[in-house]
């Protein structure tokens, strides 16, 4: 249904749908397409949309060119009681950190906590997803991945570390749940790929040109870098990211891991490392442990308001809030994305359209 602004709005439905069947005509299965397009629409609907079905035509390129394996057979090699390692074999990121997910979730439902590290994946799309999963058996999670150079060193102009998050999350009780999923980056490499998208221009501040100068201009920035948040903190926590998802798993790391959109004759390289955990280890019941939380989550939404501030919100509050409503309302899209999606199902001969 075309909207006043000219954007597309299209229900959950429709575009779980679409993701599902475009996958399936590239290759993929009934089974690991219901999981990607799982990831996809959640990223939508929790307004992470440059996480979400908009990437579909990237991944696909990616497996048309041979270097994106659309049907792994993974298996899991155990390296002690509570760690255990993945070889994605160069498939979608959603399929290894969801597996990772469910295989360090039965190590923490035994031993309290459960850690798994992949190597050889590709973008896992919103960190959060798996924070989520983690969530849903009542444990708590640390996400991190690794990523492609689009960002700095402090003090340096050179692209050299990634954007990947920083996700933490835990459970609440009757779904009022916390989560932590943040860029290192002042904003996210995918907003200004979108602007690109869009025809859009970017702040300032957002990020370099390739000379090091500031720019409102996607195109510019997008052959630049974006920037840390806090400067060199900012670039402590992506160098972090680095080291827990690329060094420590067996993934590349250090500036190898290969960017999804330029390099399209290598795989990408991604790592993850996914920690699950019992969040009540330390206490005496779960009861006990969501008694605390909602005490934690109440003390920071009811302390005192700035000028000019309506609500305080708790991290990750926007988003269960902003799934709620679009689960109803439906996602909107402009018209020129609903275009590239629906040539792209056609150039695999996809018979559903948005």
């Amino acid at each position: 249904m075309a909207t006043s602004d000219g954007s597309v709005q299209l229900s959950v439905s429709s575009i779980h749908e679409f993701a599902t069947s475009i996958l399936k005509a590239a290759g993929v299965s009934s089974e690991h397409s219901k999981v990607i397009a799982d990831a996809l629409v959640l990223a939508d609907l929790r307004g992470v949309d440059t996480h979400g079905i908009n990437r579909i035509p990237a991944y696909l390129t990616r497996v048309k060119a041979g270097v994106l394996n659309p049907a792994p057979n993974l298996e899991f090699v155990s390296k002690t009681p509570v760690m255990a390692q993945l070889d994605a074999q160069n498939t979608f990121g959603f399929l290894a950190a969801n597996l990772a997910v469910e295989k360090a979730a039965e190590m923490a439902s035994v031993f309290g906590v459960g850690i798994v590290g992949v190597k050889s994946s590709g973008h896992f799309g919103m960190a959060a997803t798996y924070l989520l999963k983690a969530i849903d058996k009542g444990l708590g999670a640390m996400v991190f991945t690794n990523a492609s150079r689009s960002m700095p060193a402090w003090g340096s102009k050179e692209p050299l570390l990634g954007t990947s998050p920083f996700a933490v999350g835990l459970p609440g009780r009757n779904g009022d749940h916390w989560t932590l999923d943040m860029s290192p980056s002042v904003v996210a490499r995918g907003k200004i790929r979108k602007a690109l998208r869009r025809g859009e221009k970017i702040p300032e501040g957002w990020a370099l040109d390739a000379e090091g100068n500031s720019t409102t201009d996607p195109e510019a920035a997008m052959g630049g870098v974006v920037l840390p948040i806090g400067g060199p903190k900012g670039s402590g926590l992506a160098m972090m990211m680095d080291v827990f998802g690329g060094l420590l798993t067996g993934a590349s790391f250090a500036g190898n891991v290969n960017d999804a959109y330029k390099v399209l004759d290598r795989p990408q390289g991604v790592g993850h490392w996914i920690f699950v955990f019992k969040p009540d280890a330390f206490l005496d019941s779960m009861d006990e442990y969501y008694d605390r939380m909602e005490i934690e989550l109440k003390t920071v939404r009811d302390s005192a308001k700035a000028a000019g501030v309506d609500r305080i919100y708790t991290s990750g509050e926007i988003e269960i809030l902003r799934e709620k409503d679009l689960r109803s309302k439906g996602v909107s899209f402009t018209a020129s994305e609903v275009e590239v999606l629906n040539k792209t199902a056609e150039e695999w001969g996809c018979s559903t359209r948005l």
